[in-house]
Parts: C-alpha cells; sequence; structure tokens
C-alpha cells in the first residue's frame, strides 16, 4: 500500500472564462481539468458558526474542495504532518488524496462548500476515528 502525504495534496487553479463585463464562468471537467474523474457532486452550507466538518479519511476516494461562496479552512493531515489552507476563491480548489485526515473550520457567514469526488459514497472507505487513523498510517499499533 503506497501512503500518501500532505504535500500531496494541492491547490489547483479551475478554468475560468471573463470577457470583463458580464461576470466569470468556472469550469472543471473530465477531459483533463480535473485531477480524477468525478462520480459525485455534493456542497456543504448553513454550517453554523464555531462548527468543523469533515474530520476524517478516505483509503481510496480523492476530493476536490471548492469555496464557490464565503470562505473555510480547510486542515489537511498524514499523521506525521498537516498544514492549513484558506479556500476563499470559486475558482480555486484543494485537491485531497487518499489516505490524508482532513477538517474544515472557520466558515464564514454565506460560505458554500463544493465537494468533487472520486467515488459514488462508500462507508466502508471512510476511517472516522483518528486514532484508527494512525493506526491505517502505521503510527500507531
Amino acid at each position: 500500500m503506497v501512503l500518501n502525504k500532505v504535500d500531496d495534496c494541492r491547490v489547483v487553479d479551475i478554468e475560468t472564462h471573463s470577457n470583463g463585463r458580464d461576470g466569470n464562468l468556472s469550469v472543471m471537467q473530465n477531459d483533463g481539468g480535473a485531477p480524477f474523474p468525478v462520480r459525485r457532486v455534493y456542497y456543504l452550507y448553513d454550517v453554523p458558526g464555531g462548527e468543523s466538518r469533515g474530520g476524517h479519511a478516505h483509503r481510496e476516494l480523492h476530493e476536490m474542495l471548492v469555496a464557490v461562496s464565503g470562505s473555510f479552512t480547510v486542515t489537511v493531515g498524514d499523521g506525521e504532518k498537516s498544514r492549513t489552507v484558506m479556500l476563499n476563491r470559486p475558482n480555486r480548489g484543494l485537491h485531497i488524496v487518499p489516505g490524508i485526515w482532513r477538517t474544515l473550520d472557520d466558515f464564514s457567514s454565506g460560505a458554500v462548500c463544493l465537494v468533487m469526488s472520486s467515488m459514488p459514497y462508500d462507508e466502508s472507505d471512510y476511517i472516522r476515528e483518528y486514532d484508527d487513523y494512525l493506526e491505517y498510517v502505521g503510527i500507531k499499533d
């Protein structure tokens, strides 16, 4: 099993078109624009102030998180190293690779987090307890 690291997660610029007078259009497609084939899309919104989302890792699933409105922070970690990324632009997303723990915090009022996933929902792909995660990545016996 190859384990990914925090540095494998990256901020991705999303293709954006603008003519300067009637707004912008950002697009992500499965023909090379997306870093993985998108199989599921959902969004988080109306997250109360002070609340967190995420708090899990995936065994196989890739995700791209985009702040389509407002802002929030994403902390990604691999059990040894972590980093926090502020998402606050609808033309930038964070690609989270499999095997990375993530939490989403600091949602601004009206924030909307769009999530594109490489797989349909599968509960068996989730690692929901941090101690189980540390065991999964080989840090804790």
